[in-house]
């Protein structure tokens, strides 16, 4: 096992990400703000979404619904230098397959990418899957929360960015009416995204509401009729992904769909340990298990370099690895390349 990157240090995305690269952002969004379209033109795009059927996506779209918590710091997520900071760092660890995000968030990493694709003629987008998200109008704590309209990207200009996919949520309490009129308008853009060749994503949770707000629901029975729900929206399924929680009896989820099935992470964990064992329990659930997309227990996770996390939980997706093999690929990643965005100096 490696020693050398064995000590934990808590990770700078602002040291990761120069401000020089920032700054030279903030000043791309007035000088040129057509440069996230020109850098999607030159996107190399991989030749399939899941080339060999398994993803490990990370999620970035919390802010637009008004989540920013990590930990104890409610507004954590809200800090954009950080928050890129961290996206890039997960973007470089191996066997990460994409990005899941709004379209603010989706045309910076495009921007910090055409700064890179001057330096060294790569982007940091290159031959990964990049992901829109289309509803976030149910903002977290709102009495409209599950009225969760669409208030980003649309199937038009996920195709006009040349993104590989869209990602939709639905969630479903019974004793809340709201949830119906998102299903309809999920149905309606899951046809208007596979009519433009896009994979759809469909995040499905079964939830109640709490004093401290919606909780979703990961017992099997609710999974399951939860994914007969998401299975049966729209004109076809033949392009759509499920996203699910995980959680006991995944095996049985597993079996309710045919459709292939994302983890998704939910809120940080504080052991990222456990974190890693939940996806590789549910990778073992059933064959249609075919990875995660998950964002704060990853980009954000406890004590713990995002990159060492990422190449983590894309072993456990892409080999199927556990146990020890995991820690030494915590070891190896944990404080890698630290300096791989200053190493190209400051962006021209």
């Amino acid at each position: 096992m490696a020693k050398t990157r064995s000590v934990r240090q808590a990770f700078s995305a602002r040291a990761f990400l120069p401000g020089s690269w920032y700054e030279a952002l903030l000043d791309l969004r007035v000088q040129r703000p057509q440069a996230p379209h020109e850098e999607a033109g030159a996107r190399v795009r991989r030749p399939a979404v899941a080339p060999h059927g398994r993803l490990l996506i990370l999620a970035a779209d919390h802010p637009a619904r008004m989540v920013t918590r990590v930990g104890a710091d409610p507004v954590r997520m809200g800090n954009r230098w950080e928050l890129l900071g961290r996206i890039l760092r997960v973007l470089t660890a191996p066997g990460v397959d994409g990005l899941m995000a709004t379209p603010d968030i989706v045309e910076e990493v495009l921007m910090l990418s055409h700064l890179a694709r001057r330096r060294t003629g790569q982007g940091w987008l290159d031959g990964k899957v990049l992901i829109g998200c289309m509803n976030r109008g149910g903002l977290s704590g709102t009495v409209f929360e599950l009225d969760d309209r669409m208030t980003a990207f649309t199937a038009e200009g996920l195709a006009g960015l040349r993104c590989d996919g869209a990602k939709l949520m639905v969630r479903v309490d019974p004793e809340d009416a709201a949830g119906v009129q998102t299903l309809e308008r999920c149905a309606t853009e899951i046809d208007a995204c596979h009519a433009r060749g896009l994979t759809v994503f469909l995040e499905a949770m079964p939830v109640e509401r709490t004093p401290q707000g919606y909780r979703t629901r990961t017992d099997a029975e609710s999974l399951i009729r939860m994914a007969g729900v998401a299975a049966g929206l729209g004109t076809s399924s033949a392009g759509t992904w499920l996203k699910l929680p995980y959680g006991p009896g995944y095996d049985r989820v597993a079996g309710a769909t045919t459709l292939p099935i994302l983890m998704l992470g939910g809120e940080v964990r504080e052991d990222p340990a456990a974190v890693l064992e939940g996806f590789a329990r549910g990778m073992a659930a059933g064959p249609n298990v075919r990875g995660a997309m998950v964002g704060r227990n990853v980009s954000f996770a406890a004590r713990e370099d995002p990159r060492a996390m990422a190449a983590a939980a894309a072993a456990i997706v892409h080999r199927g690895s556990r146990g020890g093999e995991i820690r030494t690929i915590l070891d190896v990643e944990r404080g890698r390349d630290l300096d791989l965005i200053s190493r190209l100096g400051a962006p021209s």
